[in-house]
């Protein structure tokens, strides 16, 4: 055996040896009535110590829990971002001057800007939508909870990987009223291809193509 192992073996019997007499000594403190009182009051507060670190634990538990949290709305807004560039991309700013549209605004009477306001307003129902099926669901409250589910049985296999509202969409995003001019100015915008329906299920789904 090399002399460095066995001194080290040596210092290693030694610190148990020492540790051993402080317990022993500790123990023969604890007999005496002038030292019980102060060993008490360690006792106590080693107690205490005790419960502040297991409040610390849990203190710890729940700030991981929220950076997991936080971690998940960072992805939901990421997805969210990525959904606002598509319809973007998708949802034009203004109706492009088309002569069927045309011969739709001198019938009903309709403006260019009446009718970017309801895409506008169509956008925001689509992007409102959206940003619930997103959303992670341990932070949902219950009116988003049961939107949640609304839009999930709303889905079809005609709608799956689409964008789509219904009219309770655009009641509940959007301050549009459902009556004969909104329905023109859906006419027109399937006409300007810019909407497709889908029907089933006594619904009406607005497609965004």
């Amino acid at each position: 055996m090399a002399s460095s192992d066995l001194e080290q073996l040596c210092s290693h019997v030694n610190e148990k040896i020492g540790n051993i007499k402080k317990t022993l000594s500790l123990r023969n403190c604890g007999q005496e009535p002038t030292l019980k009182a102060v060993l008490n009051k360690i006792g106590d507060e080693i107690i205490v110590v005790n419960e502040l670190l297991n409040k610390l634990e849990l203190e710890i538990q729940y700030q991981e829990q929220t950076n997991n949290s936080l971690k998940e709305l960072c992805e939901s807004l990421e997805e969210d971002y990525k959904d606002v560039e598509h319809l973007k991309e998708n949802i034009p700013s203004h109706l492009p001057q088309v002569t069927v549209a045309q011969s739709w605004y001198m019938k009903s009477r309709l403006t260019y800007g009446q009718i970017n306001d309801v895409i506008k307003e169509m956008n925001k129902a689509v992007i409102s939508k959206y940003k619930i099926l997103h959303q992670p669901k341990k932070s949902m409250n219950s009116v988003a909870r049961n939107l949640y589910h609304r839009f999930i049985d709303e889905e079809t296999k005609d709608t799956k990987g689409r964008y789509f509202i219904v009219e309770a969409d655009i009641k509940e995003f959007t301050n549009l009223k459902v009556d004969k001019k909104f329905h023109v100015l859906l006419n027109i915008l399937r006409h300007c291809r810019r909407l497709s329906e889908v029907r089933g299920g006594g619904l009406t789904r607005y497609v965004i193509t």
